[in-house]
């Protein structure tokens, strides 16, 4: 595997190259409606627009090329979590509560038990965010795939005085990391190639009696109901969903302050696999994998082991793992590691 490039984009994903496009594309977008409020652009995890005293927020964002592993292992109840989960968690990092999700299915052909599936984990993602599935649309388009793809849009909303952005954050905040329940939803092209090169079945036991393919299919963690609990306490100053971009994606927040990670608890046992098959450096897992942190909340000072109080309360793992500094960028101190871009 060459690492020339960096192993994720060998893998036919292109951080950097993405990010180009991405403003290529917005760059275009420049019609901004003038009537009942304009958009707030804030360039964060969910897009905002003013409705009276309060802001309605929509996300969008899919499953991905984890649906390959869910089509070899054919297992298809967990993926509609995914797809809930990688919505709902980027709609609350402004404070909002979300509130109803849309969802699309897009399939070469249609196969009534795997609907029936995928509509039972959509249905478990929705309980647990707390969200009504209120529509969505089904294309059969063989002529233009061979595979499924998953997807969905999710409307939140908050009071406007109430939002978080991540621009009062200033040196001396707390940094707490939320634990993952593993890949969640992102890297999966990278992990396929390196199941490919080195010809690694997905029914080979990995832990816990579990098959490797039942563990890359663990569902994304879905963060709602104990971050916005913890966000009632007061204190918060930002918030990041780790996904695609891994630890870089926490440059979103403010590129004005440096975030040091000190106290990075040790990833789950998928990651050191990975790692270690694809002959991957830690700067790039880190910023292809969550790591074992699939949330990271920023809190003023003395506000963090409440917070973390209230996460644990709810069953989630949580710990402070780093501080605020002056300076820019993300730095993970242990490893050496500096991301001064998103």
């Amino acid at each position: 595997m060459s690492l020339s490039r960096g192993a994720y984009a060998s893998s036919g994903v292109d951080i950097d190259l993405k990010s180009i496009f991405i403003s290529s594309l917005v760059r275009e977008l420049k019609y901004r409606r003038s009537v009942n409020g304009p958009v707030i652009a804030t360039g964060h995890f969910t897009a905002a627009v003013t409705f009276g005293k309060h802001l309605l927020t929509l996300s969008t964002d899919g499953v991905g090329s984890k649906l390959l592993i869910a089509r070899k292992m054919n297992k298809w109840d967990t993926v509609g979590i995914d797809c809930v989960a990688m919505n709902v968690n980027d709609t609350i990092c402004i404070g909002a509560e979300p509130i109803a999700l849309v969802d699309y299915v897009a399939t070469p052909s249609l196969e009534p038990e795997m609907g029936a599936e995928l509509g039972r984990g959509l249905n478990r993602g929705a309980r647990a965010a707390n969200v009504t599935v209120v529509g969505g649309e089904v294309a059969v388009l063989g002529h233009m795939m061979n595979e499924l793809d998953l997807s969905a849009s999710c409307l939140g909303f908050l009071e406007r005085r109430k939002v978080i952005t991540g621009r009062s954050i200033k040196a001396g905040d707390e940094i707490i990391g939320v634990a993952s329940s593993g890949l969640h939803s992102n890297g999966f092209t990278l992990v396929r190639m390196i199941l490919s090169e080195k010809s690694i079945p997905l029914d080979e036991k990995f832990q816990s009696g579990k098959s490797l393919g039942n563990v890359l299919l663990t569902p994304t963690t879905i963060y709602v109901r104990p971050v916005l609990r913890c966000i009632s306490h007061g204190g918060i100053t930002g918030m990041a969903n780790i996904t695609g971009g891994g630890m870089r994606n926490i440059l979103r927040l403010n590129e004005k302050v440096l975030f040091s990670i000190t106290d990075l608890p040790r990833p789950q046992r998928i990651f050191a696999f990975l790692s270690e098959n694809g002959g991957i450096p830690d700067s790039e897992m880190f910023q292809t994998f969550n790591m074992g942190i699939g949330f990271v909340i920023v809190a003023r000072k003395g506000h963090g082991d409440e917070a973390v109080r209230c996460l644990r309360k709810h069953r989630l793992k949580a710990d402070i793992i780093g501080q605020v500094e002056k300076g820019h960028g993300v730095a993970l101190q242990e490893y050496g590691i500096h991301y001064d871009r998103y």
